[in-house]
């Protein structure tokens, strides 16, 4: 059975992602990955400023989330299990990833 689905706009913090499916994570993403390109065109043209570098570096993060979550969710999937059950993993945990 698939949970109920919450929108989401650019700059809201994430919510339990566990009510948003492939399709909502994936627009969530868009939503970040367009607000991150209009601070990254400012920053090389006239700079930013600390709230908005503080805010790059937060949608960096959350970025982060989205793509684990994706990726969680899929594994679970492809191994016969619920993808609902995958979880938001912390900021912490998700930037301590080694490449």
């Amino acid at each position: 059975m698939r949970r109920a689905v919450q929108r989401m706009r650019p700059g809201e913090p994430l919510p339990s992602l566990g009510t948003m499916d492939d399709k909502d994570i994936l627009a969530r993403v868009g939503g970040l990955v367009a607000e991150e390109r209009v601070l990254r065109d400012r920053a090389t043209g006239q700079g930013l400023s600390a709230e908005e570098r503080s805010r790059l570096d937060g949608l960096e993060v959350q970025l982060d989330q989205c793509w684990d979550l994706l990726r969680q969710r899929r594994a679970r999937s492809e191994y016969g299990g619920d993808p609902d059950e995958a979880a938001l993993r912390s900021p912490r945990e998700v930037e301590g990833y080694e490449s």
